[in-house]
């Protein structure tokens, strides 16, 4: 049900209910998807904020802290200012390009970039969550799992998800490579062969 499906079998409809030239319902059916994947990708840091204890201060609490104050473990600790990083260079993209998206020329193939890269992001922030709580990130329900527990398990559920939502990323890969990078379509390649 999150997909949204819709199936339709001999459906009819009136020449007058056309929506755009005939036959150009895949040029339309793209510019929704740029426009889901827009979404998709401003995503990326509100599904991390269901877990409403930042990063830093959740390792602090599940793994402790060194004698100076910091994330006990340096690795971890590597990982999470790593990950802080992307998320905020993502975000700040994400508002230029939605600036971009409200003059007239409305999404571009971009979004493709943006849908994967907050897809992984997305995936890293709930795997990161959840190696931070460690058992306590797999709750489902019920005692003894806080409202953060319970949300990290259900968050990285739905990380995985977002890697097929909007078009997989296999799908963005070659939309980016075709429309942005100006490369050969492999399929039309093969069969000029």
């Amino acid at each position: 049900s999150p997909f949204c499906e819709t199936f339709f079998t001999d459906v009819k409809v009136p020449k007058e209910n056309l929506v755009g030239p005939l036959n150009g319902g895949w040029t339309i059916a793209k510019r929704l998807l740029q426009h889901e994947r827009s979404g998709l990708a401003g995503a990326a840091g509100a599904q991390r904020a269901q877990v409403k204890v930042p990063l830093p201060q959740m390792a602090k609490a599940y793994v402790g802290e060194d004698q100076a104050g910091r994330i006990a473990d340096l690795d971890l600790r590597q990982r999470i200012i790593n990950y802080e990083m992307d998320l905020k260079a993502f975000q700040q993209t994400a508002e230029r390009a939605a600036l971009e998206a409200r003059s007239n020329r409305g999404p571009s193939a971009a979004t493709s970039i943006m849908k994967n890269a907050g897809s992984f992001l997305r995936r890293d922030g709930a795997e990161l969550t959840v190696e931070i709580m460690g058992w306590r990130g797999l709750g489902w329900s019920g005692d003894p799992f806080s409202a953060d527990e319970l949300a990290a398990a259900r968050t990285l559920g739905s990380s995985k998800a977002g890697t097929i939502a909007g078009g997989s990323q296999e799908v963005q890969y070659n939309i980016i490579a075709k429309r942005l990078l100006g490369l050969p379509d492999p399929i039309s390649a093969a069969a000029g062969r």
